[in-house]
Formats: structure tokens, C-alpha cells, sequence
């Protein structure tokens, strides 16, 4: 007889994952807007200038410049704390919940999870790159935003004076721009980024808690019905599957997005007659 396990399809807990992730997005989407409305605001000052190389107009220039790069340092310090806090407060939340969600999902007690010695290496593992991602996204921002003011500058300093569309476009300080030059919105992106950190790190949880509490070899995997198990469109579909606690922890997400769960199976425990891909 399986020991029973709760409703795999239900909504219980993954609401506050959701609620962490939108809240964090909005918070990084609010800090880029600094960038992005002191980018116009520079712009708007520098066309009002004339003549930018006389004495009056090179003292405005510098004066429109200083204001802008205060909104870059106001960036860059919101920006960080944010990163800092999602790295040492939010996503320890998510790996802790993640954790007792699985635990309620095999019917196990809750008060089983603690922050033991392995949790505890756990979630630095996990949050230490993906801080580190923010911090670099973070980074790239600023060097965008310095590049786009010397542009600005020289601009307001020629004979044509600022071609504000011009410098817009070829300075979008209201995206990320991915390796291959491709351009997203940073709402899209936040939401993407942090979506994908909050996961893995809420399965991860999942994971180890079956593994340390629970003593669990399988996880039943909770997908959507159409998602592959290493990247969305692999054909092996991942939804009602049976996976071992090696295959989980190496494709705990298969894409942004992806509502991947993992509900633990300490039922099957010992048997050797089960392989990952197996209907659960």
C-alpha cells in the first residue's frame, strides 16, 4: 500500500512563490525606471541648450550631466539593495517553503525542516550566482547609462545638437541586452529572472528535504502537461513522471517560466523496478 500524498495539482503555497517574485520584479522594474526617466529627463535639458560651446551652455551641460549621474548612483544603490536582500532574505524564504510544501505533499510533519548544516550550504550554493547575476546585470546597466551620457555630451557639444530619437535607440537604458544583442523590456526581463531563481530555488528546497527529512530516492514531477523534461520542447514530458533525486536536482526548472513542482515519494522507496520517465 503507497502512502498517500496530496493532490499534486493544487495551488496551495505556490500563490506566495508567485507573490515573492512579483513583488521582487516590480521593486528591480521601479529601480531601472530611475535610469530610463533621468535618461529623458537629460535629453529634454541638453535640447533646450544652445550654442554648447559657449561658457553659459558648457556650465548647463555640466550642471544637466551631474543630475544625471546622481540618478545612476540612485540606480545603482536601490538596484543593489534589492539584490542583496532577494539574495539573503527572499530566496531563503522560497527554498524554506519549498521545503515544507513538500514535506506537506507526503504527508509528513512540517516541523521536520530545520536550517541544518546541509540546508544551510544549500541555499548559499544557490543564491551565490544568482546574486551575482543581478550584480552583473546590475553593473552592465551603469556602464550603459555612463556610455549614453558621454554620447549625450558630445551631442549637446556639436553642430547638430542633440538627435534625441538617435540617442534613444542606440542607447535603450530601459532593457537588458542578452549575449546575442537582443533586446528586452526590464519588466519582461525581472519578471523572467527572478521567476527562474525563485523556482529552481523553491525545488531545490523540495529536493533536499526529501532527500535529508524523508529519506525519499523519487519525486513525483507536477508540470504542465505539454512541458518537456530538460527544455520545453523535449519529448520526454515531464508532467505525472517519476525522477530520481539526481535527475530533479539537475533539471529542477526546464525554461523561464516553467511551474515545475516536486512532490516527494518515500512509498517507493527500495524499489528497484522504477526508472526516471516513469509514469508516477
Amino acid at each position: 500500500m503507497t502512502t498517500p500524498v496530496r493532490d499534486t495539482r493544487t495551488r496551495d503555497g505556490r500563490e506566495e512563490l508567485l507573490t515573492l517574485i512579483a513583488a521582487g520584479a516590480a521593486q528591480l522594474t521601479t529601480a531601472w525606471a530611475i535610469l530610463h526617466t533621468g535618461q529623458h529627463t537629460l535629453l529634454d535639458r541638453l535640447a533646450q541648450i544652445q550654442g554648447g560651446r559657449t561658457v553659459g551652455a558648457t556650465q548647463q551641460i555640466r550642471t544637466a550631466l551631474v543630475a544625471f549621474n546622481a540618478d545612476v548612483g540612485e540606480f545603482d544603490r536601490r538596484a543593489r539593495a534589492f539584490a542583496e536582500r532577494w539574495a539573503a532574505q527572499d530566496l531563503p524564504i522560497a527554498y524554506r517553503d519549498g521545503a515544507v510544501r513538500a514535506l506537506e505533499r507526503a504527508a509528513a510533519d512540517r516541523t521536520l525542516f530545520g536550517w541544518t548544516a546541509n540546508h544551510q550550504a544549500a541555499i548559499t550554493g544557490l543564491t551565490a550566482p544568482f546574486w551575482a547575476d543581478l550584480i552583473r546585470r546590475i553593473t552592465e546597466a551603469v556602464r550603459r547609462a555612463q556610455a549614453f551620457a558621454r554620447a549625450a555630451q558630445d551631442a549637446a557639444r556639436s553642430a547638430a545638437g542633440v538627435q534625441a530619437e538617435q540617442l534613444l535607440a542606440g542607447h535603450p537604458l530601459d532593457t537588458v541586452i542578452y549575449s546575442n544583442q537582443t533586446r528586452h523590456p526590464i519588466r519582461s526581463w525581472a519578471g523572467a529572472a527572478l521567476s527562474w531563481q525563485g523556482v529552481v530555488t523553491a525545488n531545490h528546497g523540495a529536493i533536499n528535504a526529501a532527500r535529508d527529512e524523508l529519506g525519499t530516492e523519487w519525486m513525483q514531477v507536477v508540470d504542465g502537461p505539454e512541458c518537456g523534461w530538460v527544455n520545453h520542447p523535449d519529448t520526454d514530458h515531464a508532467d505525472g513522471t517519476l525522477r530520481s533525486l539526481d535527475e530533479c536536482s539537475t533539471y529542477p526548472s526546464a525554461h523561464h517560466g516553467c511551474i515545475r513542482q516536486f512532490i516527494p515519494r518515500p512509498d517507493l522507496t527500495g524499489r528497484t523496478d522504477i526508472a526516471d520517465g516513469d509514469s508516477a
